[in-house]
């Protein structure tokens, strides 16, 4: 593997007033810490330009608790199963779970979260508009791993609800959110792909409550092209800050495929924000004004005023689901990618135009509340997603396709994007899912990753680790 280690603006002096000098607030740096592999032989197989192993918008396919990190995944006998390890340690222990994949289907991935009010480990797995598969642990079993058994008995049975809680018949992208107080809360979308509704459910450490749905499919939404009257909101993310708001930042897509120049793009349109400071009951856009309630009668619809952060039309190949974090000061970041319109302003085929010309980009809100965009100088190569995380110090790292980190430092406003790891020797398939709870807990940036295949043929899964700024 080829490491390439960067330190940008690190250990430069300044002299303060008084004549003292300290050491300058580090750039962005990676330092590979090598890799460990999960799985010889994981479940291989290409559904909508993805993997069910590594979509990037799971949230958590690996996640890091007190002390440990735990993973999930599919073997090439299509059993769901999950790990552990110590942080650093160099081999998992596995747990086979009582469930097997039931479709060649890449929207059918594992998500885990914690309940710390109870120390549970939950995981929902196996759904794209249909039905869900749910498992948890003992209570407790986080709280002292190094001293609990990691065994198929500490899980309990595989159910189709939460613990008796039906949620919808049409249940896709689990996402489960701790909340800063310890419950956990899990994101998923009725409804299918335009023409869908956000929803939340919560658990209190005893059971699982119904939230309500919170965003709307109905109103009319006209491009230049057409006009269209259902949609869904994708989220690029979902996060409480440091200081308890929570964060989405999302896309729309229409359900009319009139909206496009061309019937081979995508429908995505615009990046819009949305905040809460109820826990996920009130819904308000960037200027403060209530724009939906979750579970009411008025839900955060396409025609709100004041959604829109970064406006676009459906004829560039917007991709839904990137990604999205806070830096210390609560604001909002996210990663959102697109076909520049210096490459034409009509995409005809999304795959390949997204692989040969698309673009990231960082979009911040800044402290004077207006918001800025970067583009990132790293072409894609693919149609897929990448991955944003910030450091103990804001700098911000983007994880692309294929296991590349590029990075910009908080000290240039995010400007100063470069390459810090070229992914050289991983053999990465595409998207890979990064460990968003780990960079907080020891500096080291995870993800896992899948090797490339061909067919049906399984393929090696493994997580890599690097070191940032201490």
């Amino acid at each position: 593997m080829r490491r390439r280690t960067v330190l940008a603006g690190a250990l430069a002096a300044s002299v303060t007033a008084a004549g003292t000098a300290r050491a300058a607030v580090p750039g962005p740096s990676v330092t590979s810490r090598g890799t460990t592999r999960l799985d010889s032989q994981a479940v291989y197989f290409v559904s909508y330009d993805g993997l069910v192993n590594n979509n990037s918008f799971q949230k958590n396919g690996l996640l890091t608790h007190k002390g440990h990190q735990y993973a999930a995944w599919y073997t090439a006998s299509r059993n769901a199963v999950v790990a552990r390890r110590a942080l650093g340690a160099g081999t998992w222990s596995t747990v086979t779970l009582p469930h097997r994949l039931k479709a060649d289907d890449s929207h059918n991935v594992i998500s885990m979260g914690v309940s710390a009010t109870d120390g549970r480990l939950h995981l929902n797995m196996d759904s794209h508009s249909d039905g869900f598969f749910y498992v948890k642990s003992v209570a407790g079993l986080l709280d002292s791993p190094a001293s609990t058994a990691w065994t198929a008995s500490v899980f309990g049975a595989v159910q189709t609800t939460l613990d008796g809680l039906a949620l919808t018949s049409q249940f896709t992208y689990p996402q489960f959110v701790a909340t800063p107080e310890g419950r956990l809360q899990l994101s998923y979308r009725a409804g299918v792909s335009g023409n869908g509704r956000n929803s939340l459910a919560e658990y209190d450490g005893s059971r699982w409550t119904a939230l309500g749905e919170w965003t709307s499919a109905t109103g009319t939404y006209t491009s230049e092209h057409g006009s269209s009257t259902a949609r869904n909101m994708y989220l690029h993310g979902i996060d409480y800050d440091t200081r308890g708001r929570l964060h989405a930042l999302f896309t729309w897509r229409e359900q009319n495929a009139a909206v496009m120049c061309s019937g081979g793009g995508i429908t995505n349109h615009d990046t819009g924000y949305v905040w809460s400071d109820d826990r996920g009951r009130t819904w308000r856009n960037d200027a403060g004004t209530v724009v939906g309630t979750t579970g009411g009668s008025d839900r955060v619809a396409v025609g709100d005023s004041g959604l829109v952060v970064d406006p676009l039309d459906p004829d560039h190949s917007l991709m839904n689901q990137e990604s999205q974090s806070t830096d210390s000061a609560g604001r909002p970041h996210a990663i959102i990618s697109y076909v520049p319109g210096r490459f034409g302003r009509c995409t005809t085929d999304y795959v390949a135009d997204r692989t040969a010309h698309a673009r990231a980009f960082h979009l911040r809100k800044t402290a004077s509340g207006g918001w800025q965009k970067t583009e990132i100088p790293v072409p894609l190569g693919s149609s897929q997603r990448t991955k944003l995380i910030l450091d103990r110090y804001d700098n911000a790292y983007a994880v692309f396709p294929f296991g590349r980190i590029a990075a910009a430092s908080h000290a240039s406003g995010h400007t100063d994007w470069t390459l810090l790891f070229d992914g050289g020797g991983l053999n990465a398939f595409g998207e890979v899912v990064v460990d968003e709870t780990r960079v907080r807990a020891d500096n080291v940036l995870s993800f896992l990753y899948q090797e490339k295949s061909t067919g049906t043929t399984p393929s090696p899964l493994h997580v890599a680790d690097f070191a940032l700024p201490a």
